[in-house]
């Protein structure tokens, strides 16, 4: 088996986390290597002369914002740097693993989304009444899954915030102070320009989890309709079956039993030859028969 082979295997097998991971790293392999082309023609490598990247990241400019809405998704997965890609895919493992020890992997998808949504709302909202910020609308772009990833981050702190994760040097520390930590880091980092939109994402993000982690544990899935209408696009791109399917009356439970009884003295019956005749004595549909109700 190939090398493409085995990461198709490995995607086909893995779980809702193993694809998000698979089609981040995916997504950035590709832009890399169109960028290999793009330096070629234009003489620059740098991501600020990286056409594509305007096509898939967020703008912050809402009027170029309206022609490119696809941008609020597909940012989810944009990555450039390759410690970008990096750390978020890394942090996307270890918490979606400790999500997954409480809740399931749908709830994750719509966690990984909806995060994503209000991070990047949050970004859009103070890149455009922020006045200082006002300032970098026309060039600032959007691009990575940390939004997501604090999301998934602080809605299971939320719903487990005493679990305890081992860290280097640290120890045991309950899952609740890593995440007030995180948003901390994110905080003090506003100032620095130089990634601003990021955290502004992270914060976006962060109060979608917290938010969902307490939903979720007052028993209400704020996930169910996004992950709905998710079923109902997904189903518009799978092909129809050419089966017939048919509809049976239901089974009475007077008939239920009938058929249970008729069957368990087919049973018997065997069995009674066997203690005669042997096995060997059995017919192919006989031995099937005694197959079937073995299991």
């Amino acid at each position: 088996m190939s090398i493409v082979d085995e990461i198709k295997q490995s995607y086909r097998q893995g779980g809702v986390l193993t694809k998000l991971i698979y089609i981040n790293i995916g997504v950035f392999i590709a832009i890399r290597l169109l960028q290999v082309f793009f330096s070629f023609s234009s003489g620059s490598g740098s991501a600020q002369h990286y056409p594509l990247l305007e096509w898939v990241s967020v703008p912050a400019d809402l009027s170029k914002l309206l022609f490119k809405p696809w941008t609020l998704i597909s940012y989810m997965f944009v990555h450039y740097d390759f410690l970008h890609i990096l750390f978020n895919m890394l942090y996307l493992y270890w918490f979606g693993r400790i999500f997954l020890e409480f809740l399931n992997p749908r709830q994750l998808l719509g966690v990984y989304f909806l995060g994503g949504l209000s991070g990047v709302a949050f970004y859009l909202v103070s890149y455009n009444l922020i006045p200082v910020l006002h300032q970098q609308v026309p060039y600032a772009i959007l691009m990575g899954a940390s939004g997501s990833v604090m999301a998934i981050l602080f809605a299971i702190a939320r719903y487990a915030p005493n679990h305890k994760i081992y860290l280097l040097f640290f120890g045991a520390v309950q899952l609740k102070y890593v995440a007030l930590v995180a948003l901390i880091l994110d905080l003090i980092s506003i100032p620095q320009l130089s990634n601003t939109g990021g955290h502004l994402t992270h914060i976006g993000g962060a109060a979608f989890g917290y938010f969902y982690g307490g939903s979720i544990s007052q028993g209400r899935d704020v996930t169910m309709g996004f992950n709905r209408m998710m079923d109902r696009l997904a189903t518009l791109f799978k092909p129809k079956s050419k089966l017939k399917v048919t509809h049976r009356r239901p089974v009475t439970d007077m008939e239920y039993n009938a058929r249970k009884v008729n069957k368990q003295q087919e049973v018997d019956r065997i069995l009674d030859k066997i203690k005669k005749s042997g096995y060997d004595s059995l017919s192919k549909e006989e031995k099937q028969t005694l197959f079937d109700a073995s299991k």
